[in-house]
């Protein structure tokens, strides 16, 4: 018997149960890990409230990062081995798999090795942060060393690792953050400039900063009434990529700018990475070289055991954190 977490029905953190379930073997193209550690995601929280991209099929399991041990493997798998130290890649449906468990079934695409100088927590730490970050930033937005880039709600994971993979390329990171109390984090995080958005003017600072030329690209997980504002601080033929809505608002298209400008609005998942296999080859072989190299450093902000779950997403739920949220399991 294993625990698990799954839940019934939509809603807030207090339907996450944890249950026994027995010991499953793998399909053919699985992989079975005993996890170690978990990375928690706004899109989990999405999901549980039945508001994500897709909806959950009852009784649902939930989560999309992981790192542990290979346990077993199904008679079609190549590539990974018993014993392996691997990691998950968030490139499935949470209505099919999911990796909040002490043992966990996973397609082997999705199953990716851990370097031996790596730790459990930072590897479960790693996947949908950089490779959101690094496809917005990279592949699509084909950001160049020089250029500004405007990463909003930067204390998140994802917004942590574009400022670090913007270093990486040579680029300047403007970070926004609400309020100034993050501000010291982001700074020694990497950011060349923060932007605290309800206590500054947007719009000045950012013209300033850049001597009135804006950002080319802008980097954000909000959307809502703050776009308009987005479109005022992007450089001719600029563009803002959203991938996510954190916002509860309507997103409106900021069409007078658009068209005066230039400008591009364009929605994003990690799924055009992840999905894509020589978009995920250039994505891996990016950010194995930057754990490498120390240039992209995952930042655990707390960590919470599995059986506090919903403690977890509370805390996740405040925006409070600097970093990723992590759960260990015994």
């Amino acid at each position: 018997m294993a625990m698990v977490i799954r839940f019934y029905e939509a809603g807030g953190p207090e339907v996450l149960r944890r249950e026994e379930m027995a010991a499953l073997d793998p399909g053919a193209a699985e992989v079975k890990i005993k996890v170690e550690a978990i990375g928690l995601n706004r899109a989990e929280i999405a999901y549980r409230e039945g508001r994500y991209l897709e909806r959950p099929k009852f009784p649902s399991t939930l989560g999309y990062e992981a790192a542990g041990t290979v346990v077993a493997v199904g008679s079609e798998v190549r590539g990974v081995t018993k014993g392996e130290r691997v990691g998950v890649i968030p490139n499935f449906s949470m209505t099919e798999y999911g990796t909040y468990g002490e043992e966990i079934l996973m397609p082997s695409s999705s199953v990716t090795a851990c370097p031996s100088d790596v730790s459990y927590v930072t590897f479960a730490a790693v996947w949908m942060q950089y490779l959101t970050a690094y496809g917005g930033l990279v592949e699509i937005g084909g950001l160049e060393p020089g250029e500004y880039v405007i990463v909003t709600a930067a204390s998140s994971s994802v917004g942590l690792a574009a400022v670090q993979i913007a270093l990486a390329l040579g680029a300047v990171p403007i970070a926004t953050t609400r309020t100034y109390a993050k501000r010291e984090a982001l700074l020694q995080a990497g950011a060349a400039h923060v932007i605290a958005t309800e206590e500054q003017d947007l719009v000045a600072a950012v013209r300033r900063i850049t001597g009135n030329s804006g950002a080319r690209l802008i980097f954000d997980p909000i959307a809502g009434s703050g776009v308009e504002k987005l479109a005022k601080v992007a450089a001719a033929a600029g563009t803002i990529i959203i991938y996510g809505g954190l916002s509860a608002e309507q997103t409106p298209f900021p069409g007078g700018l658009a068209m005066v400008r230039g400008l591009t609005l364009r929605g994003f998942t990690v799924f055009e990475i992840t999905k894509v296999p020589e978009r995920l080859a250039r994505a891996k072989a990016f950010i194995y070289s930057g754990l490498a190299n120390g240039t992209l450093r995952p930042s655990i902000d707390r960590s919470f055991r599995l059986e506090a779950i919903a403690e977890a997403h509370r805390y996740m739920e405040k925006s409070e954190q600097v970093g990723k949220i992590i759960i260990t399991v015994p």
